[in-house]
């Protein structure tokens, strides 16, 4: 036996079982909302507009993201690589590169990607070079504090290359008792070639 009224459940009967369906409040209210919008109302251009206001402020957001991977990778020069600080300087690293388009510094990405790339496939942590992570994080502030110049495409470019060139070569002989792994992790680089 069904019920069709929209404030109770529905119960739709079979031989061997019941379906019960609670009411869906929220698709009333929506149909509400639709039917009184202003026409000529387009709410892909309000959340641009909304989107616009807010760049204003993108600039201030990238600059925090930075210094919390500065942070992160300070606390693991002062107290080492354990689950914490690697998690700390993973997730600043994956931050930056998921919201350096949104942000506008899409150049930054391909940098935040690399040491993502060096804490995610290096089979022991303690082995990281420190010098190695200085050059991404210092790469990464680097591009974000440079990127009103013109040049700096071009200049993030040849930086994100080196540091590709640099990851991959830790990550093969860090990974070299482990062919198949190796194998696996073994990507093209991101930055594609550029015609200068």
């Amino acid at each position: 036996m069904a019920h069709n009224k929209p404030h109770r459940p529905t119960t739709e009967v079979f031989a061997d079982h019941e379906i019960i369906t609670p009411p869906n409040k929220l698709a009333a209210k929506a149909v509400k909302k639709i039917a009184v919008s202003i026409p000529g109302d387009d709410p892909l251009e309000r959340a641009e507009k909304a989107l616009a206001q807010l760049s204003s402020e993108f600039t201030t957001w990238m600059i925090n993201e930075c210094d919390r991977l500065d942070a992160a990778r300070n606390m693991v020069k002062k107290i080492g690589f354990g689950k914490k600080t690697l998690d700390e300087l993973f997730h600043a690293a994956h931050d930056i590169k998921g919201d350096a388009a949104t942000f506008g510094y899409p150049a930054v990405a391909p940098a935040a990607e690399s040491l993502c790339r060096v804490i995610e496939h290096s089979p022991e942590a303690s082995r990281i070079p420190l010098a190695l992570i200085d050059q991404h994080v210092d790469a990464i502030r680097a591009i974000v504090r440079e990127y009103a110049r013109p040049d700096c495409e071009v200049i993030a470019h040849a930086l994100t290359k080196k540091l590709w060139e640099v990851t991959e070569e830790f990550l093969t002989k860090a990974n070299e008792h482990r062919p198949d792994y190796l194998a696996s992790i073994v990507a093209p680089p991101t930055v594609p070639d550029q015609k200068t």
